[in-house]
């Protein structure tokens, strides 16, 4: 599959990355002159328009999965895989988002949090529950690693290059410039993107036109013609859309807890004026949700390679996409495409990277460190970033030579089970008044504990098959949460009167800023 681009294809390709690269370092380095300290580097020192934010937090939210990986999966198992990651989690995505983004917002806000991990500290006053949440973050490693196969699997394909060097080409250029330029270089580069993944977003869902010729039946005839599962509302044959449990009611779950995740909920943080948020919500979920439908290309690619190889040899599941934008579009296009599926993956990998390594900096090192960690904290996070790098090269390694079928599995395995673990917290953090700490802190142990067990342990008839879904487990991690969280809220929820004295010290007081 390496050898699948022309040489025409192959010579714009370098052209297109030398040319992206250096419009990225412009505003990278613009982005670090206004950076000067660590505060600036989480929530930017610049004033942005709600309509930036707004592109970049739809940037952020969609990454490779839902360009490159997702697709894939969508080629392999057909409608059963439309209907759960383009309708049902979207739709319950962008829903939570509208009801979490405001308080969230405006408690982020009141304690000055830079970082999840120090949101549910200052929330629930416990230096402890932020060492948890800094600790539990580095699960979203797993995601850096999916976006960088990713981006591999499309550079590999457009360059004819061996996927290992350009792995650690992408891994070196992207953690390099994220030492340095941070939020304030961040939302320029994501409005970018975002702009350019609107225009790509458009060309793949056009893509497949042709086939619409006799109607949406003739194009169904098609797919169906391939393999008659291909169609069906459930494939009972997949790992991952069995039934209607698993299609909708997992995802609506995850998709409601979705929104958990430091580089989504965080990005309302950099508006500086409250009466931004509406504008910035409207811009944000109308363009996500036109991210979110592009799986639907998946079904196109499937009916380009009916067998799911080229010229003999199997493709793999995250190589669909690639093999796809190179072999049906002309050079022109896909380069625009490949543009924009780049896009895709930095847009979201520079938000993991910014908040993971603040999350690391701050949360971790900085108190073990003292006052003279505070003082060099940039100095620390730019080491910090570079250690990320070197483990994400060796696990992008690992998944780009021994997938368990897609990448896409091993990170959902490590990013469910961190936003399972936040989405009480964050939940009675912002709608329930006198909340006990035990409540929060024994649901997040208790979603950590389920998610693994039923995972690794092969826990329900689900998990009994070669390639496991993290959605179940993570499905049913947060149901046994929210249960554990109501049953210890209600059982020690705090009396009127505690509430009141809390409620009449300042903020400063159960803020946890001071203390990094």
């Amino acid at each position: 599959m390496n050898n699948l681009a022309p040489s025409e294809l192959v010579t714009a390709g370098w052209i297109l990355v030398i040319t992206y690269a250096a419009v990225i370092l412009f505003f990278v380095i613009r982005g670090a002159l206004r950076t000067r300290s660590i505060a600036d580097y989480a929530l930017g020192s610049v004033t942005f328009s709600p309509v930036a934010v707004g592109l970049a937090l739809a940037a952020s939210m969609t990454s490779a999965a839902t360009f490159i990986i997702n697709p894939g999966f969508v080629a392999l198992y057909g409608i059963s895989g439309v209907i759960s990651m383009g309708i049902a989690l979207p739709v319950a995505a962008l829903v939570s988002l509208v009801v979490l983004t405001k308080g969230f917002r405006a408690m982020g806000t009141a304690v000055k949090a830079q970082t999840m991990a120090q949101w549910m500290g200052a929330v629930y006053k416990s230096r402890g529950y932020t060492l948890f949440f800094a600790f539990l973050s580095l699960l979203l490693i797993t995601f850096i690693v999916l976006i960088c196969v990713g981006l591999t699997k499309v550079l590999a394909s457009v360059l004819n290059l061996n996927e290992l060097y350009v792995c650690v080409g992408i891994v070196v250029f992207v953690f390099g410039y994220m030492m340095f330029g941070g939020a304030n270089s961040m939302v320029y580069t994501n409005m970018i993107q975002a702009a350019l993944m609107v225009i790509v977003a458009v060309i793949l869902l056009g893509s497949g036109y042709e086939h619409f010729s006799n109607g949406v039946h003739g194009f169904l005839d098609k797919l169906a013609a391939i393999d008659p599962m291909l169609t069906s509302t459930t494939n009972p044959d997949s790992f991952l859309f069995r039934d209607n449990f698993e299609i909708i009611f997992c995802q609506i779950i995850i998709g409601i807890a979705i929104v958990c995740q430091p580089h989504i909920i965080t990005k309302s943080l950099l508006l500086k004026n409250d009466k931004d948020v509406n504008l910035y919500l409207v811009v944000g979920i109308i363009i996500q949700a036109l991210f979110f439908l592009v799986v639907i290309a998946g079904l196109y690619a499937r009916i380009s390679f009916p067998d799911l190889t080229i010229n003999g040899t199997p493709i793999p599941v995250d190589g669909i996409m690639s093999a796809y934008v190179v072999q049906e579009f002309p050079v022109y296009m896909g380069l625009l495409v490949v543009m924009g599926l780049i896009s895709a993956g930095l847009s979201t990998l520079e938000g993991l990277i910014q908040s993971v390594s603040i999350t690391i900096t701050s949360d971790i090192l900085a108190p073990m460190l003292g006052d003279k960690g505070l003082a060099k904290s940039v100095f620390i996070n730019r080491l910090v970033i570079a250690a990320l790098a070197i483990v994400t090269i060796l696990l992008t390694f690992d998944q780009l030579l021994h997938p368990n079928l897609s990448v896409g599995i091993f990170a959902q395995n490590g990013v469910y089970a961190y936003f399972s673990a936040a989405f009480v917290p964050v939940l009675f953090g912002m709608f329930l008044k006198r909340v006990p700490l035990i409540a929060p802190v024994a649901a997040s142990l208790t979603s950590v504990a389920v998610h693994f067990a039923v995972y690794y342990g092969g826990l329900t008839s689900y998990m009994d098959a070669p390639v496991r879904n993290p959605g179940i487990a993570a499905a049913l991690a947060i149901l046994a949460s929210v249960l554990v969280g109501l049953i210890l809220y209600f059982t020690f929820r705090k009396p009127e009167e505690a509430e009141a004295e809390t409620a009449a010290l300042p903020l400063e007081k159960v803020a946890y800023e001071k203390e990094f």
